[in-house]
């Protein structure tokens, strides 16, 4: 038997602790075997101990963590590493693809620097051009376009940003990737060429690939093998295949009812399972809509630089949303579905007018938006709330909860200190996070992250809001999360009276939640229809191509 490409024994970690706190193993006593050219999944909920390991194998943990155990690497004790070896290590011989590609990415660096960056640390023979030819054609793997080359990543979406960060891990050909929550932020039909170009790179390098994920039914497609974590333990490990036909613990059955309470629809598509029980599609409400979009138009033009100047290059024009038409009526839940980069959020955010657009009208109760002062926007934001895909970067690290979701109470001048407090131990409640005083005091860093989102959640319903716009909410979270939190936007849907505009590259997620889908690809809509419809008879190419792409658990 060949020899193992990695493994890891009895390993444990343990974070820095604060004073007064116990210690905790973050990881503990786990082991097991990768070989060469295998796939293997880790899954769990958040705060299993899953990227732990990840950043434990590269180095990355805190100076002063305590860890045990070994990480051997083709033999070769990674612990034992010194600073010079270390540094090869990283990228040549294992890629690290963080959840967070901004977390990787420097904000004032190009993407072509980046990668120039990249190759020229660990291949210096490359020329200059050399590197770019290479860079550009694993940027093309990931589907970013040379176009893009001296773009900065705050000029790209979350999942071009993601894209980038695949490529950049893919650049130095690693023989192990671990790629932790690498699809995140990726729309179905790019999270499956990626994976594809990873599953195929396993074949043919003799690649090994740790995927680090909260999506069962993409480990089911993509991985060989799985590990199930819980508490910092791997709980349950084997073949992809006998793990979900026969799981064996409790917590990895509580795991997979979870993941299939989402994807669960009658064969006939008329009617979706929530809290195990029917729920009848609504009709299309024949009142006025309550937000109403009209050849709506966001563009970015991309100026040349100097060189590029001396050539007589064009600016180049990016239509980020090109004359959308949209309606949204009382009481309805709108998924608004497409690929990362397609325009999903920039139309969130234009809707919001947090940016203002090149034309078109945005008209909410009957009020354009586009003609209102800043003043009257800031007013109107009363009633149409956002809720974001992460939300630790949309909570400040220095305020309390209590504090963060107090906070438009006071923007909006709707209530005193006393008042305020009130109201926001009634809103934890609301979202179930109870005893409401002990949550009232922490920090979000002292939260998970499902526990996070139900803050964003609360933050954004304080105000008691008419339309909450949803931009990919629960992408960041494990199944059994995910699962409790669309249950408690349900819940809170009725006792609201909301409308909800839900963003999502998840297209059972939408299934799952939505009345009607609009598609959005290029900057257009492409189909919008009754969610039923578009599942059982898709009519446009790339509406099909989507579903075509959607890894579904239940064919594992």
């Amino acid at each position: 038997m060949s020899e193992a490409l990695f493994c890891i024994e009895n390993l444990q970690v343990a974070y820095p602790r604060r004073s007064g706190e116990e210690a905790s193993w973050a990881v503990d006593d786990v082991s097991f075997t990768l070989q060469p050219g295998e796939r293997m999944g880790l899954v769990g909920e958040s705060g299993c101990g899953k990227s732990t390991i990840g950043r434990a194998v590269m180095r990355l943990l805190p100076a002063s963590s305590r860890v045990e155990g070994r990480v051997i690497f083709q033999g070769q004790s990674v612990f034992d590493l010194m600073p010079k070896q270390l540094q090869k290590f990283r990228g040549e011989a294992i890629a690290l693809v963080f959840q967070d590609p901004m977390t990787r990415l420097d904000p004032l660096m190009t993407i072509g620097k980046h990668c120039i960056e990249t190759l020229q640390a660990h291949s210096p023979e490359l020329s200059t051009r050399q590197a770019k030819e290479k860079a550009l054609a694993t940027l093309a793997k990931v589907n970013i376009p040379a176009s893009r080359w001296n773009q900065y990543p705050h000029e790209f979406s979350g999942g071009m940003r993601q894209r980038v960060a695949i490529a950049l891990a893919l650049l130095l050909n690693p023989k192990l990737i671990v790629a932790d929550e690498p699809t995140t932020s990726l729309d179905v039909t790019v999270s499956a060429q990626i994976l594809q170009e990873l599953t195929r790179l396993c074949g043919e390098e003799n690649m090994g690939l740790l995927l680090i994920s909260h999506d069962l039914a993409m480990v089911a497609e993509y991985c060989d093998r799985i590990g199930v974590m819980y508490n910092g333990k791997i709980v349950e490990m084997g073949s992809t295949e006998t793990v979900f036909r026969n799981p064996q613990h409790e917590y990895t059955r509580s795991l997979l009812k979870a993941a299939l309470h989402i994807q669960a629809v009658k064969d006939n598509g008329e009617l979706i399972i929530v809290n195990d029980a029917e729920k009848q599609l609504p009709i299309i409400n024949q009142q006025s809509p309550i937000l109403s979009v009209t050849e709506l138009k966001q563009y970015y033009t991309i100026e040349p630089n100097f060189i590029e100047r001396l050539f007589k290059t064009q600016a180049q024009t990016i239509k980020a949303v090109d004359g959308i038409n949209l309606d949204l009526y009382p009481g309805e839940i709108l998924g608004l579905v497409g690929e990362s980069g397609c325009g999903k959020s920039t139309l969130s955010r234009t809707i919001l007018q947090l940016i203002p657009p090149t034309s078109g009208k945005v008209e909410f109760l009957g009020q354009d938006l586009t003609k209102l002062s800043r003043q009257e926007i800031r007013s109107s934001r009363r009633q149409i709330q956002m809720v974001f895909q992460d939300p630790h970067a949309c909570l400040n690290p220095a305020m309390t909860v209590g504090e963060s979701i107090a906070d438009p109470l006071f923007i909006h001048n709707l209530a005193n200190a006393a008042k305020a407090k009130e109201q926001v131990l009634w809103m934890l409640e609301k979202v179930g996070l109870t005893p409401a005083e002990v949550y009232y005091e922490r920090y979000p860093s002292d939260l998970s992250g499902g526990q996070q989102q139900r803050v964003a959640i609360a933050r954004a319903l304080i105000t008691h809001p008419k339309l909450l716009i949803c931009d990919e909410p629960v992408s960041m979270l494990d199944a059994s999360v995910q699962s409790q939190v669309l249950d408690l936007m349900l819940q809170l849907k009725q006792e609201f009276e909301l409308t909800y505009l839900f963003i999502t590259h998840d297209l059972w997620l939408a299934r799952f939640l939505c009345d009607r889908i609009a598609v959005m690809n290029g900057g257009k809509i492409v189909e919008l229809g009754l969610t039923k419809t578009i599942f059982a008879n898709p009519q446009h190419p790339y509406t099909k191509t989507l579903l075509a792409a959607a890894p579904l658990l239940s064919r594992a």
